[in-house]
């Protein structure tokens, strides 16, 4: 029983570890760390325990990143980002071009390298650092591997201790405490360490790091802070932290604070020995590392790396440019959401948790905003320091406003004096005034950049300057914001903005009057009685404005969803694809401002999704449940009445590049009432020509698995979508929910007919299936043959233009015949051969009454007599002669000329005679095209058809 007891007792002991540890994890946000309960026995093991503490805490990532599937940690996906050095003059410096490639006047430092010994450090003094660097240039990064690099000794280690503090956590401390308290409050196993005694010159191997200075307000002023060197001295915790650096407390110790360029001066000169700021990544390869160590650490398997490598190798190409997305990735966190975006577009698994595009910037938001708040400035007055505003918030009504506007308009850049008119607005207060520049500082490039084009192509003459334009970091970017500046209601007018908070108002306060006024209403005089009902009335009033102006942003994405000028532009996942990769040929000549915007409805639809809205709320941006049912109710009407007259009225199909918009507007959505709705209206889903990656794979099959069972597609229509034998398996789900199913011209290979004939056993509605050109070969169309009784259903299958032999074609006509449905069987444009043309014909139409008939196409002609299905069979080739191989194609145009001449020598009859002429006239005219390669694009109407019904 001991030996059992004992392993009880380690169990337990491992569970209160674990139940620790999960209690102690780091913030993306800042340094947020709770206390552990077990005391040290010695100064030594505390430091130990301290390391372990540390590394645990600051290993622990953000929820973001585990999007990314894999093993990832700091150590492997880290890329040190440009810092410099900087002189108390030019503390405020900025490169003069995201794009600079040159090294700078002042060189290249490690955060190591600025705590060497200079002039200014003695033994009894130690130093003060600042780092600091705008929103999205890396330093939060920077700390976390300055913190895990201390605690495996890689780095710092003249220093014994490192004590790291969150100043959101300081700044929101309410309680006097000492600094030797500070510290066991966040890390209890350092309470009484003699380090911290202020004894001697101990503290001298003692590191402060204060995370985020400018969420503290800290006030050097000697009559407003008082003086303090006793370290067991209760004071407030901005008072603890302004005399260490002043170096009144503990002075031997060394201080390294980080912060935003705006806040560069709460700290007075004379306080800080250097100053570094952090640049983010300023040179193509110190990107392009950064997307190695992201890219590259798939699940190990070769084609995920093989994909990963060609992605990065693009690219890199497109940063060479000197392209707007090379000014993007200057900022580290655009390199994020740059790598995040290409994870979801080329890796998504259907095993991984579900990802959307509007979640993926809402992540990256919530990354770099989570929390924040514009402040105030260096104001001393309480009252005035207490009124933060969410700085997303102020994002989307000055930066959002802006894109609006934009997107309204068709306009991509932006002058300087329209950013004057956007986010400066009109005369302010002093507190608004405050905000804003603090606001243009920390927060508006991070959006912003210049265009680079306009750069390129500026005059040399430095008095246009002004003309300099500037465009939203990523496009992308422009329509989110914009989306959700009009789905938060930002777009309404001053008097809608008004009705509603007096709606608010009155409907809170008439719930608690209206009792008190029914028992005096019979001493009240009648006409006051009556503007009280009335005013009870106004929340009413004020929700029907509402549910119309809810309707009118429904209206807006129906309508922005089929825009006829964007009938023929590119899905917009490609369109993502190639704003990050750029597109490879040859440049356009002139800069157009036109540009699609067919984000923006797909963003307004994503982000009512929960998901979203609860990362929305945490920004400071909340998005009702009651808009959210108001906009879904009208965007079903809206979305279900113009499909219903492009089908209905017009008899016009959705281009199928709209048709994929469509199904990702609903995949963004996560709506399957909405979704299920919506796709009752549509009977056929053609997506030829459409490069189906995994990513789009699994948005049509989750979108029709949102379909109850009794729902079947006409169609299905996958051909030419470049779909290989292993996206298969994530179309299951789709392939259950349609009668006819084409997935012609796509290389699946035999291994693909083995994936695809698994799925189908669900599907018992399946009635026509065309797997032309799919590359099955012999062995894929024995398989075929083989489990062809599996499918009860079936009635017609093609296999044309699949290099099938003979007894193959033969075997697979006799399941055909011992098929209880299947009429007829595609077999043409394959090596076939006169005799076994012959036998097939024969096979199918048995004389004897022991097998069924079954009509097989294997050429123009049937014997001496041509076939009734000519027009079908040179129609389909017309179709895709050129996408297909010429040669192969002039090959099989030669056979059915011999077999036309052979059998119209055979024919008695004049008129039959000159039908084979004309269907040879038509023949020879292609074959004359192929030889000189003047194929034109396919229209839609066969040649044949003009020829030989004149």
């Amino acid at each position: 029983m001991s030996s059992v007891q004992r392993q009880l007792s380690q169990l337990l002991g491992a569970w209160r570890w674990k139940r620790r540890a999960e209690y102690s994890l780091y913030s993306a946000t800042g340094i947020h760390c709770r206390s552990f309960c077990s005391p040290p026995s010695g100064p030594e093991e505390a430091i130990e325990i301290h390391k372990k503490k540390l590394f645990l805490w600051f290993s622990h990532l953000p929820q973001e990143e585990k999007q990314f599937g894999g093993y990832f940690s700091p150590e492997t996906m880290h890329v040190d980002p440009l810092i410099l050095e900087r002189n108390a003059e030019e503390r405020a410096g900025l490169l003069t071009s995201p794009l600079q490639t040159q090294t700078p006047s002042s060189g290249h430092v490690t955060v190591e390298q600025l705590f060497e010994t200079t002039d200014a450090w003695s033994e009894d003094r130690g130093l003060n650092v600042l780092l600091y660097g705008a929103v999205g240039t890396g330093k939060s990064t920077v700390v976390r591997k300055l913190v895990l690099d201390w605690c495996a000794g890689a780095t710092l280690t003249h220093f014994k201790l490192l004590v790291p503090f969150s100043c959101e956590d300081l700044g929101q401390l309410s309680k006097a405490v000492s600094l030797r308290d500070l510290v066991g409050r966040k890390y209890l196993h350092l309470k009484k360490h003699p380090l911290l005694g202020g004894e001697g010159n101990q503290a001298r191997d003692v590191l402060f790091l204060f995370n985020g200075m400018e969420k503290m307000k800290l006030d050097f002023r000697i009559g407003a802070t008082e003086l303090c060197s006793d370290p067991n001295e209760v004071l407030p915790p901005g008072v603890v932290v302004v005399n260490l650096l002043r170096k009144y407390l503990l002075p031997e110790a060394s201080v390294l604070v980080t912060t935003r360029l705006s806040a560069l001066d709460r700290i007075p000169q004379k306080y800080v020995t250097r100053y570094a700021q952090i640049c983010g990544f300023n040179d193509p390869d110190r990107q392009r590392a950064y997307f190695t160590s992201r890219l590259m650490q798939q699940t190990g398997e070769t084609a995920h790396n093989n994909e990963a490598h060609g992605l990065i190798e693009l690219l890199y190409l497109n940063l060479q440019r000197e392209s707007q997305l090379a000014a993007a990735c200057f900022l580290p966190s655009y390199c994020w959401l740059t790598c995040a975006t290409l994870h979801f577009l080329h890796f998504t698994d259907a095993k991984a948790p579900i990802r959307t595009l509007t979640g993926i910037y809402t992540s990256f938001l919530r990354l770099n905003f989570g929390g924040e708040v514009l402040g105030t400035g260096t104001g001393t007055n309480a009252a005035i320091q207490e009124q933060h505003n969410s700085l997303m918030l102020y994002v989307v009504r000055t930066v959002g406003k802006l894109a609006f506007d934009g997107v309204t308009n068709k306009r991509t850049s932006f002058s300087e004096e329209e950013l004057e008119q956007w986010i400066g607005g009109k005369t302010k207060t002093d507190e608004e005034l405050r905000q804003l520049a603090m606001f243009r500082t920390d927060v508006l490039d991070f959006f912003l950049a210049p265009c680079v084009e306009s750069f390129k192509h500026s005059p040399e003459d430095p008095s246009k300057i002004d003309q300099k334009r500037y465009v939203f970091a990523v496009p992308a970017m422009q329509e989110y914001l914009a989306a959700l500046y009009v789905v938060l209601g930002e777009n309404k007018s001053a008097l809608e903005k008004m009705t509603k908070q007096v709606s608010v108002a009155i409907g809170q306060a008439s719930e608690d009057v209206s009792a008190i006024f029914n028992i005096l209403s019979k001493f009240i005089p009648l006409r006051i009685f009556t503007v009280f009902n009335l005013l009870k009335l106004f929340p009413k009033l004020y929700e029907k404005i509402s549910i119309k102006n809810q309707g009118s942003i429904a209206r807006t994405m129906a309508a922005e969803m089929f825009r006829t000028e964007d009938r023929h532009n590119e899905d917009v996942l490609d369109q993502v694809e190639q704003s990050l990769l750029g597109v490879h040929g040859p440049e356009p000549q002139q800069i157009s401002e036109a540009q699609p915007f067919e984000l923006y409805p797909i963003f307004m639809g994503g982000l009512l999704h929960y998901g979203n809205r609860v990362l929305l709320q945490q920004l400071g941006c909340s998005i009702q449940s009651t808009t959210v049912v108001q906009i879904t109710h009208a965007l079903r009407k809206y979305l279900v009445r113009v499909l219903s007259y492009l089908i209905l009225e017009l008899s016009q199909p959705q281009p199928p590049e709209e048709l994929m918009d469509l199904l990702l507007l609903l995949y963004e959505f996560q709506n399957p009432r909405l979704t299920a709705e919506v796709l009752a209206s549509i009977r056929s889903i053609r997506l030829t020509n459409v490069r189906m990656t995994s990513l789009k794979c699994f948005v049509l099959s989750s979108v029709l698995s949102c379909t109850p069972a009794s729902y079947h597609l006409e169609e299905l229509d996958l051909s030419s979508c470049l779909l290989t034998q292993d996206r298969l398996p994530m179309l299951w789900p789709a392939f259950r929910h349609t009668f006819k199913l084409k997935l012609c011209d796509n290389t699946l290979l035999e291994s693909g007919a083995s994936t695809l004939l698994e799925a189908f056993p669900e599907n018992q509605s399946l009635t026509h299936l065309s797997l032309m050109h799919t590359g099955l070969g012999d062995r894929g169309a024995q398989e075929l043959a083989e489990r062809l009784q599996q499918h009860k259903g079936l009635q017609e299958l093609n296999v044309a233009y699949n290099n099938i032999g003979d007894r193959t074609a033969m075997t697979l006509v006799d399941a055909c015949r011992e098929h209880p449905s299947i009429h007829t069987v595609h077999l043409y444009l394959n090596p076939l051969t006169d005799v076994g043309k012959q036998s097939l014909y024969v096979r199918g139409d048995p004389k004897s009454q022991s097998g069924r008939r079954v009509k097989v196409l294997a050429s123009v002609t049937e014997g001496s007599d041509l076939s009734e299905d000519w027009h079908p069979i040179l129609s389909v080739i017309q179709k895709n002669i050129s996408s297909w191989d010429r040669q192969r194609v002039k090959e099989q145009l030669k056979v059915f000329l011999r077999d036309l001449e052979w059998g119209r020598q055979q024919q008695q009859s004049f008129w039959k005679r000159l039908h084979f002429r004309r269907v040879e006239k038509g023949i020879r005219q292609t074959l004359r095209m192929l030889e000189k390669d003047t194929i034109p694009p396919s229209s839609g109407k066969s040649k044949w058809a003009i020829n030989t019904r004149r």
